[in-house]
């Protein structure tokens, strides 16, 4: 009887070992694995300009969401993953990129910092959000440079079951000589499964060659929203904190913008709802940035009677009406000046779920 016992485990136990081991091989090879640090493709028309000493320049950081408007509530908007939506129908991703188009034009900047632009995700029918989106823009903008943050040829979550593919992009008028992909710390929480599906958030560093002066260092990047319950954003500061001073120790003029899904020092924690707080922690992992850095929005403006007009971020929660943290900078080294600074409130309210916002400045 034993002995019939340890046959009928074996046979048993083998199929399981080899599901499990080919489940593991599997989920290893549908995924992206990009190297800490890893140059990325520049495309770059040849009579690109180059950026001059003293030039004024425009930039625009914008977390598009994918091109999926504001008409929906997605799973991931709500804590609990209650949402009803799953995806934007065809209909919805046309009419925004022709939105973001249309402020693009609007506002014409010379660097554009885009977050969260899909390129080969069945939410979007596969398509390259970046290349329609040139399409509808001016021919000016000869140069970009991308970087995938979430990419698998199929993910086997229920609110996905399909390809995912999503980057980070930076757009110019003016010549890009250099793309280099930081890997950011993974949130830590997660098993080495789920890991190896879910988003590898990074810092996209772009390097501008600036006649009379030193290469203009320009970084993208989208911290992580979901890392309740770890120090992962503590580690993904730091991490662009030790980038930033090297780069201010070369002497390099630098900007890093984008999607941070961090609120700035002051009473920005204490004004939110009990549930909205549950995103955050009551003192903000990026405080040493706004006193390190020159930062747009900075101090005073996220904490005085106008913050209001510097909220950058709409969420989709039903409950919230109207645009009601800042999540998103833009940080400039010190030895960069600053002109005009805006939020883009005046006509994207239904665009995306955050807000662009621009920074004019002079390379030195």
């Amino acid at each position: 009887m034993k002995k019939f016992i340890r046959i009928l485990l074996k046979w048993i136990m083998l199929p399981l070992l080899v599901l499990t081991v080919g489940l593991f091989i599997w989920g290893y090879f549908a995924t992206y694995h990009p190297k800490d640090i890893q140059e990325e493709t520049v495309n770059c028309n040849d009579n690109a300009r180059t950026l001059k000493a003293g030039q004024k320049v425009k930039i625009l950081s914008w977390n598009v969401q994918y091109m999926a408007s504001k008409d929906y509530v997605f799973f991931y908007d709500l804590l609990d993953n209650s949402g009803p939506d799953k995806r934007p129908d065809k209909k919805a991703i046309a009419k925004t990129i022709n939105e973001v188009a249309r402020i693009i034009k609007q506002e014409d900047p010379d660097i554009i910092l885009l977050q969260e632009v899909d390129e080969g995700a069945k939410r979007t029918d596969k398509e390259d959000q970046l290349k329609r989106l040139l399409g509808l823009i001016s021919k000016d903008y000869g140069c970009h440079c991308s970087s995938f943050y979430w990419k698998a040829s199929f993910v086997p979550d229920p609110n996905v079951m399909g390809s995912v593919g999503m980057k980070l992009s930076t757009i110019s008028k003016y010549k890009i000589k250099e793309g280099t992909r930081h890997q950011l710390p993974l949130i830590e929480n997660m098993n080495f499964l789920v890991k190896q599906f879910y988003l590898k958030r990074a810092i996209l560093e772009t390097k501008f060659p600036v006649e009379g002066g030193k290469d203009l260092a320009v970084m993208n990047t989208h911290l992580s929203a979901f890392a309740q319950g770890s120090n992962t954003m503590e580690q993904q500061v730091a991490m662009l904190d030790k980038m930033l001073k090297e780069r201010t120790k070369q002497g390099l003029p630098w900007v890093v913008g984008g999607d941070f899904n961090l609120l700035p020092p002051g009473e920005a924690y204490k004004e939110l709802t009990d549930y909205q707080k549950q995103y955050y922690k009551p003192e903000t992992e990026i405080a040493s940035f706004f006193k390190d850095y020159q930062a747009v929005p900075n101090a005073a403006q996220t904490t005085g009677n106008r913050r209001i007009e510097w909220f950058t971020h709409f969420p989709n929660d039903p409950k919230v009406k109207q645009p009601d943290r800042t999540i998103d900078y833009l940080f400039f080294s010190k030895n960069v000046e600053l002109l005009n600074k805006a939020i883009g409130q005046k006509d994207t309210w239904d665009i995306s779920d955050h807000l662009p916002l621009m920074v004019s400045f002079i390379v030195k």
